[in-house]
């Protein structure tokens, strides 16, 4: 983890802020999207925990005139299942990030779609699944991205410390009710925190 912290703290020296370098870590919840949205984080009886890595390549700044910046990302994780086998996950997708500045700060909403290919369904999922009758799994699913973050380096007033974000995130893969692999339950949601640097 420190090596990671330092070499995103390297890339400062290049700041070109096309690129974008993401460590995330969370744990699962059994709790709906919509829940989660609407501020019922709830939590998962088992231990299951996931960490990943994003990378992001900048489409493009201020789209449409507004404060939007739209990045293309890819990124690995690894979810730890507890007492199940490991997953690894490959997830691609474009994201859309709402800056917003005030207080001599940057605060950003991101949404982000695409897809995730994972290499066995997670633990959660076929809990879910387990609920409805012929209730379907995949590793193929779609990808949502939430997040809420703050520009840290502005927060104390360093500057090779800018355009370094800490957030919070909601890992999200679902069937979208059925329009994916027929995947109508047996979607998962990660709570998490992260650190995100652009350069």
């Amino acid at each position: 983890m420190k090596y990671i912290l330092l070499l995103m703290l390297t890339l400062t020296l290049y700041a070109q802020n096309d690129f974008s370098a993401r460590i995330l870590y969370g744990n699962a919840t059994n709790k709906a999207l919509g829940d989660i949205l609407i501020g019922d984080i709830g939590s998962h009886p088992e231990n299951l925990s996931v960490t990943a890595f994003d990378m992001g390549y900048l489409l493009r700044r201020d789209a449409f005139d507004m404060p939007i910046d739209i990045y293309l990302k890819a990124g690995l994780s690894h979810f730890n299942e507890d007492d199940y086998s490991d997953v690894n996950e490959f997830v691609m997708y474009v994201k859309l990030l709402y800056k917003l500045d005030f207080a001599n700060n940057r605060i950003r909403f991101g949404l982000g779609e695409g897809f995730s290919y994972a290499s066995d369904a997670l633990r959660v999922e076929k809990l879910e699944a387990e609920t409805i009758e012929d209730g379907k799994t995949s590793k193929f699913l779609n990808y949502l991205d939430i997040t809420l973050d703050f520009d840290f380096g502005k927060l104390i007033r360093y500057k090779p410390l800018e355009e370094t974000y800490l957030g919070l995130a909601l890992k999200h893969r679902s069937g979208i009710y059925g329009l994916v692999n027929g995947v109508t339950k047996g979607g998962s949601n990660y709570n998490s925190i992260y650190i995100e640097k652009n350069f």
